[in-house]
Parts: structure tokens; C-alpha cells; sequence
């Protein structure tokens, strides 16, 4: 007699959107917390600086059909955000495209970023982007976490210019 296994629970709704200006001050609030910057400069940025990624994000999925877009829950609550931008460092992967996430601690551990990344993921590969890497800190358990869900693979590791931290170059092909 074979035992029935417990049913996997289902991932979460996520919806993705271009960032609002409004976007701009929820980000500002809830990446305030010191846990959600840990491996973020440990600091949260000024409320401009929001403003004005959000105005670049914008402009950013005009040009190219993708961006940082804005994480939403199933009642439309703002999660954080999640896509894909140009690695902008002249160290690591010059010139390809990083997929990335930051969530409020309030939604950590619940699927959430896993979901987004998977939509994200979709998005790229319709917008024609051939690979994506993840850069990560290598204490950053949790983020690494969705890179394996997501399939990706480790590359390279790395130490970073500014603060010599260790971390994580992971990779996946996005063409089928």
C-alpha cells in the first residue's frame, strides 16, 4: 500500500506592473527595513532616488519590454518588485542581463519571489532576451533559494569591488 503524499501548495498570485510614480513611495517605505537592504548597501535610499528609478524603469520597459517591475499580491498589495535590467557594474557580467527581486519582509518565505521571477521570467523570454543571470551575496540564502527553484545554475563566484563581499554569479538560458 503506497501513502499519499501531501499536496504541494500552490504558488502564490503575483501580478507584475510598470511602476507608478506611487510605487515610489511604497518602495521608499518598505525597503526601509535594515533586513530587506541587508545585502543592499544595508541602508535604504532616499525617497528621490525611488522616484527616479521608477521614472528609468518606466522608460526602461518603452524602450525594451522590460524593467523592475512592481510586485502586487492578489488583493493588489505592493510586494516590492522584480524583472530584469543591464548588469550596470564595469566588474561581472558587462553587458548581459540580471534578473532580480526585493520583497518586503512581510512577504518573505510565502512564494512570492519565486512567482514573480517565473513571470518575470516569461516576459523576458517574449521580449526576445536570449540569458539572464542572478547576482547574489553569498550569505543571501534566500535569494539562491529562488535561483534553484528557478532552475539557474551557479557560473562563477566573485568578490565585489566595494566591500569585498563574497558572492554569486548564477545563470540560465532563456532560449528553448
Amino acid at each position: 500500500m503506497s501513502e499519499t503524499l501531501p499536496a504541494a501548495p500552490a504558488a502564490p498570485v503575483v501580478r507584475l506592473r510598470v511602476p507608478t510614480d506611487e510605487d515610489a513611495l511604497v518602495w521608499h517605505r518598505i525597503f526601509a527595513d535594515p533586513e530587506v537592504m541587508e545585502f543592499h548597501g544595508g541602508a535604504p535610499a532616499e525617497l528621490s532616488e525611488y522616484e527616479e528609478l521608477t521614472a528609468r524603469q518606466r522608460r526602461h520597459d518603452a524602450e525594451h519590454g522590460f524593467c523592475l517591475w512592481t510586485a502586487l499580491d492578489e488583493e493588489g498589495e505592493v510586494l516590492g518588485f522584480t524583472g530584469a535590467q543591464p548588469w550596470p557594474h564595469a566588474w561581472g557580467p558587462v553587458g548581459e542581463i540580471e534578473i532580480g527581486w526585493r520583497l518586503a519582509r512581510t512577504a518573505w518565505g510565502r512564494g512570492y519571489a519565486t512567482a514573480a521571477a517565473r513571470t518575470t521570467l516569461e516576459r523576458l523570454r517574449a521580449a526576445g532576451v536570449p540569458s539572464v543571470v542572478a547576482m547574489v551575496a553569498a550569505e543571501n540564502e534566500r535569494s539562491i533559494a529562488v535561483t534553484r527553484r528557478l532552475g539557474m545554475e551557479l557560473a562563477e563566484t566573485f568578490t565585489t569591488p566595494v566591500g569585498k563581499r563574497t558572492g554569486y554569479c548564477f545563470r540560465l538560458d532563456l532560449v528553448r
